[in-house]
């Protein structure tokens, strides 16, 4: 796995990213030295919706309706 700072990561991104789709190994993000990314290659089908949010699943609840108007919110301009 290869390790970069943020400000090397500014300077060569794209570069550093076509590395990662071309190789497959996983880029890891640092900031004064300490880890804060990671950049994996994507594989499609990799997780399905439940493998995604299997951590935090039945710790997220949402007491309001759903199905309401959001207009009240939200301009509509």
């Amino acid at each position: 796995m290869k390790t970069v700072s943020k400000a090397r990561l500014k300077a060569g991104m794209l570069g550093m990213f076509r590395e990662v789709e071309r190789t497959g190994v996983p880029l890891v993000v640092t900031d004064h030295g300490r880890p804060v990314l990671k950049v994996l290659p994507y594989e499609p089908g990799r997780l399905t919706p439940d493998e995604a949010f299997a951590d935090v699943r039945g710790k997220v609840r949402y007491r309001g309706d759903l199905l309401a108007p959001t207009t009240s919110e939200w301009s509509e301009t």
